[in-house]
């Protein structure tokens, strides 16, 4: 098989369009161009067609998962899961193998684009600042894929309860006294954001009022 043409493309940057003399076009990286010294003319045998075309797998995959980091943080399992996806609704192939994907996540973890005790912290302090509750901060480790041994490192450097609850409690109840009924949604409203019991019933008391763990739900 012989390279008929090769030339950057005016649409994409660093990507390299190569047109083989079968009619064929391989879309390619420049790293793969200069890795296997690709030129016009250049007749290539078919285990090398096939490393060309591994590798230009390979490095699409990469590029792939560069892009979904630039849009957002995420875990490696959610990069993963985003790779491996099938795309459209279903209509078209995953953009990544297993295997390709997990190779794609250890290189962006050796470059330091991938970081799951980073992100933990980044998630634990989101969730922190929308006044969630631990539990709720650990719901939503869970969710996004955060491995366990990362837990607790992004819980250990949040602030305690209290804040969150009397700040949630002077905007739900103002400054004032607040009969039964209102000190019960509150609780149960902490409740759901993941905060624990007695920490509620401490940030009740602190308000000036308090009600029994049953009453509360």
């Amino acid at each position: 098989m012989r390279i008929a043409d090769l030339r950057p493309s005016d649409k994409v940057p660093g990507r390299w369009l190569c047109f083989l003399d079968d009619g064929s076009l391989l879309r390619l990286g420049e790293g793969e161009v200069v890795r296997f010294g690709l030129y016009a003319g250049l007749e290539l045998e078919d285990d090398q067609l096939a490393q060309i075309l591994d590798a230009a797998g390979e490095s699409r995959v990469r590029e792939r998962a560069l892009a979904l980091l630039a849009a957002r943080p995420m875990s490696r399992r959610e990069l993963i899961d985003k790779l491996t996806a099938p795309r459209a609704g279903g209509k078209r192939e995953p953009a990544a193998t297993p295997e390709q994907a997990a190779r794609a996540a250890d290189r962006l973890e050796e470059l330091g684009y991938l970081d799951d005790a980073a992100y933990a912290r980044l998630v634990a302090e989101r969730c922190a600042a929308r006044g969630y509750g631990e539990r709720r901060v650990r719901d939503e480790l869970f969710r996004r894929g955060v491995p366990r041994e990362h837990w607790d490192g992004a819980l250990e450097g949040l602030s305690g309860p209290e804040a969150g609850i009397d700040e949630f409690l002077r905007r739900k109840l103002g400054d004032g006294p607040a009969d039964r009924d209102s000190l019960r949604r509150a609780a149960n409203a902490l409740a759901r954001r993941g905060y624990r019991w007695e920490d509620i019933q401490a940030g009740l008391r602190r308000y000036g009022g308090e009600i029994e763990e049953d009453s509360a739900f």
